[in-house]
């Protein structure tokens, strides 16, 4: 049987740095965080609204900008490497068994043999306490963040692989994390994987 393989995307602030490597552990298999932090995307320097997504491509070493002639198709090749090369990431990650947050691996791994695809989320309030909570950060700050993050990790799978992760039916199970706490999140996802798995044939 292949090893269990978990996909995990968060609304920011919804406790997948809780509930993963529960997950993970109870799996016996590796827990991947996000490949940007909170703190990595904070760091960025502020632009405006419209130049955001632009910062994030440049720190990934893609672009995005207003570009003419020669510079458009230089843009869209790197887009086309940075998405090869993530996709390429979680493929090996998955051959290992692995949670993996993020990464646009519900979409990459929608296919695959007996993954589980989890979306985390609840009320913004929630979350935002939660992340001030766990992040040792002000109310304030943790809002700024939800409010950035929330539409640029959205925005980098609509750009990069053209779908939305925010869509519900790309996911096996959605989970308030308001209403269930960390332990009852993974135990949840760790039953349904191994439900999901059991009736798959495994990957070749």
């Amino acid at each position: 049987m292949s090893p269990p393989v978990v996909t995990i995307f968060e609304s920011y602030g919804s406790g997948a740095q809780d509930v993963g490597p529960r997950v993970a552990a109870a799996l016996g298999v590796t827990f991947h965080a996000q490949a940007f932090s909170s703190e990595e995307l904070e760091g960025l320097p502020k632009p405006d609204d419209d130049g955001l997504l632009s910062r994030v491509f440049s720190a990934m070493g893609g672009s995005y900008a207003a570009l003419e002639g020669p510079a458009v198709a230089m843009a869209q090749r790197d887009d086309h490497e940075l998405v090869l090369s993530n996709t390429r990431w979680v493929l090996e990650a998955a051959r290992a068994g692995a949670v993996i947050v993020g990464r646009n691996g519900a979409l990459i791994l929608a296919s695959w043999p007996g993954a589980l695809h989890v979306r985390l989320d609840a009320p913004v309030d929630d979350r935002v306490a939660r992340a001030a909570r766990t992040g040792g950060i002000s109310p304030e700050r943790a809002a700024k963040r939800q409010r950035r993050e929330d539409t640029v990790r959205a925005d980098m799978s609509i750009r990069l692989y053209g779908w939305d992760p925010r869509e519900p039916t790309r996911y096996d199970l959605v989970l308030n994390t308001a209403t269930l706490d960390p332990d009852a999140c993974a135990d949840i996802i760790v039953g349904a994987s191994r439900v999901k798995s059991s009736r798959t044939a495994p990957a070749t």
